[in-house]
């Protein structure tokens, strides 16, 4: 058989084993009909984190690869299942032409570069996601987010917690789905400070968002924050929601007392800020949408794909299924897909790269022809 550009493989089991890490590149190396990779895509369970090298090793020595790539997540994912209660590797190999490699001259600064990106919590920050090239990878995490937390690359864990790679030999299609429910239009703030929001369109924050709440939600003897979000858009108020130019900025907490909320990112008075809910059904219907323009964008039939989903946006969150990745699996059958499960998400939105929370970042790839 002629050799796939990608394939992947997982294994799981009941304890942490470096074998699991040699099992998925094997059975990658089987499926891509090949002996030798040039990169390896690799994502472990938390169960790693505190000694993720001989996992490393493993993964390098059955794929003949230095170039080892990835992150401990709360979870991790394949085309073929998901895993978020056992210890477990996930591999994605890539062959030539396709690799990942260092970041070198002025390719951070070239926006058709796409740079696999993951890190840490420790080692995330503004002046890292500001480069022009588009940045597609998520934040290490476990189910508790308390760590350790590891990212590797070129075969190694990075102490600062950052690894970064450009991916070589293919074009990249990146849609990130944030899936909320609207509950307003968006409205200018116009009074803020910092991460606490006063008054939009010049009535009480709190005031706007019980007004805009379903009845049936108004009715609680408590309202449910942590399923209520604010989104801040981008570009034309009127048609941001629709195009997905937000990003969303979870509440943190409400006072009664002044009408105040507090959000978890700052505001400034003059941008628009909507409410939303987390929502099962509108969290499926935009990764549709999200799939659809990425396959558009893309132009051709993809030959793989990375995805990354927060732990919150998961199968926690669908009831025990991952309909995102199900509707991947539908919608391009047999496409190898690898991701993690992390505590945020990194992708571009209007050509600034953006930590994304409650979302999935979606990347198709092709295989260019030399």
């Amino acid at each position: 058989m002629n050799p796939r550009p990608a394939a992947t493989g997982l294994s799981h089991g009941h304890r942490a084993s470096p074998e699991h890490a040699a099992a998925a590149v094997r059975l990658a190396m089987r499926r891509a009909g090949v002996n030798r990779a040039s990169t390896v895509v690799l994502f472990l369970t938390p169960e790693y984190a505190a000694d993720p090298m001989p996992a490393l090793r493993a993964a390098a020595r059955e794929s003949h690869c230095l170039q080892v790539i990835g992150a401990t997540g709360a979870g991790i994912l394949t085309e073929q299942e998901w895993v978020l209660d056992s210890p477990g590797a996930a591999a994605m190999i890539l062959t030539d032409p396709l690799r990942l490699r260092p970041p070198v001259g002025g390719d951070l600064a070239d926006e058709s570069s796409t740079v696999l990106s993951l890190c840490t919590p420790a080692g995330l920050g503004a002046g890292w996601l500001d480069v022009t090239a588009h940045r597609l990878g998520g934040v290490s995490g476990d189910v508790q987010g308390q760590g350790p937390f590891q990212v590797w690359s070129a075969g190694r864990v990075n102490e600062d917690g950052r690894a970064e790679a450009v991916i070589e030999g293919a074009r990249a299609a990146i849609r990130v789905s944030q899936g909320v429910r609207a509950l307003t239009s968006p409205i200018e703030v116009a009074e803020a400070d910092d991460v606490e929001v006063r008054s939009l369109g010049g009535y009480p924050a709190l005031s706007v968002l019980v007004q805009s709440l379903p009845a049936s939600v108004r009715a609680m003897e408590r309202i449910p924050l942590h399923l209520i979000l604010g989104g801040v858009t981008f570009g034309d108020p009127t048609t941001a929601i629709r195009d997905g130019r937000y990003r969303i900025n979870p509440i943190v907490a409400a006072n009664p007392r002044d009408q105040s909320i507090i959000l978890a990112q700052p505001l400034s008075r003059g941008e628009r800020l909507f409410w939303a809910m987390r929502d099962t059904l509108a969290a499926e219907r935009d990764m549709r949408v999200t799939a659809e323009r990425a396959a558009e964008e893309l132009g051709e039939a993809p030959d793989f794909a990375l995805l990354f989903p927060c732990l919150g946006r998961g199968p926690q969150f669908y009831g025990n299924r991952d309909r995102d990745l199900d509707l991947l699996r539908t919608r391009f059958p047999g496409l190898p897909i690898a991701g993690m499960y992390g505590n945020g998400e990194l992708g571009p939105l209007d050509g600034i790269n953006h930590l994304y929370q409650y979302s999935t970042v979606l990347g198709l790839f092709k295989t260019l022809q030399y």
